[in-house]
């Protein structure tokens, strides 16, 4: 494999660490749990886009490109991260935002304003043309755009999270834990595709489970495809023969709730829980909902009381400012 040769931009102090929830672990009755802390990379109030980000603006200055050029939800992780990574980068970005301009920015639109992102607000239905219409509008005034997907995922970015899972064998065989299972947010697809193939390269023969955030695991818009897509293009990438199929992704649906972005009791539970139990604070859109769903998952008996479980956190904090108004009602 050339993992160690491709370009890459250094974002973030690694290993994350590993701890184990003591306090959760006791609650639930359940499994041991453990936390691999991707919230605490250093950069821009942290997260796991920060892994996929070193090895996009790698490519990205490769080519020598001068601005990034990303889009997403108007609290996007990864446009704050973005941000955040271009600024040490010295490059300019620009993020295509669905949503309205609030009168005062909060949560992750505000780290993107004070990390002097360009934001062009549109409506959702138009995001995908507006994107492109950014880059050509940048490569009119001569500027040349890089344009980063929507949750950095594709072959490149999904690079960070094969070295993530070979980042976690290690401290593990350390440990001396072997989960049965790694559990952690599933949307965009590129963490999940590098964690599946990371753990074919590694050995790894404990389940990876994502809890979808807002994809389908079958119907008119199946997702596993799309894992299927990146984790072999990313294969590619590195050069690995390992090749997926969409039966090796494992993705729990079944914690939509009302939708994407519209957290719930199960989310604010959680949020409850970590906080309470842990000291650990979790966003309200992503790791909230995959921590609900492990929960329930656990009250369930999906997992047994001699089992081990690693939840990967993947950041998402700064978004508890824009649920201020909810989660004062909660926390009362």
């Amino acid at each position: 494999m050339k993992l160690d040769s491709l370009p890459r931009f250094h974002l973030a102090e690694f290993p994350t660490p590993i701890q184990y929830l003591d306090g959760l672990t006791k609650k639930c009755k359940g499994p041991a749990i453990y936390m691999k802390r991707d919230d605490l990379t250093s950069l821009g109030m942290g997260g796991n886009k920060t892994r996929k980000l070193e090895f996009l603006i790698g490519e990205a200055l490769y080519q020598e490109k001068n601005t990034l050029v990303t889009a997403g939800g108007i609290q996007s992780n990864h446009c704050r991260l973005t941000a955040a990574a271009a600024s040490k980068a010295g490059l300019e970005c620009h993020l295509v935002l669905n949503g309205t301009e609030p009168e005062i920015p909060n949560g992750n639109l505000l780290l993107d304003k004070i990390f002097g992102a360009k934001i062009h607000f549109c409506d959702r239905k138009n995001r995908d043309k507006r994107f492109f219409q950014v880059e050509d509008e940048l490569a009119l005034a001569g500027k040349k755009p890089y344009l980063i997907p929507v949750g950095g995922s594709n072959g490149i970015g999904s690079v960070g999270y094969v070295n993530a899972m070979l980042e976690l064998d290690t401290q593990l065989n350390d440990m001396d834990v072997t989960p049965d299972a790694i559990v952690f947010a599933s949307s965009s697809g590129g963490t999940q595709a590098g964690l599946a193939l990371g753990a074919k390269i590694s050995g790894f023969k404990g389940d990876i489970l994502g809890i979808s955030i807002d994809q389908i695991k079958s119907g008119s818009d199946p997702f596993p495809p799309v894992l299927t897509s990146i984790a072999n293009a990313t294969a590619e990438r590195i050069g690995s023969d390992i090749r997926m199929t969409d039966s090796d992704f494992s993705l729990n649906c079944d914690y939509l709730g009302a939708g994407y972005a519209m957290p719930g009791d199960l989310e604010f539970n959680a949020i409850r829980d970590l906080s309470l139990h842990e000291g650990v604070l979790l966003g309200p859109v992503y790791t909230a909902r995959a921590m609900g769903g492990l929960i329930d998952l656990i009250q369930k008996g999906y997992f047994t009381k001699d089992q081990k479980v690693l939840f990967w956190h993947t950041g998402g904090t700064p978004e508890l400012f824009a649920w201020a108004d909810q989660l004062q009602k909660k926390f009362r």
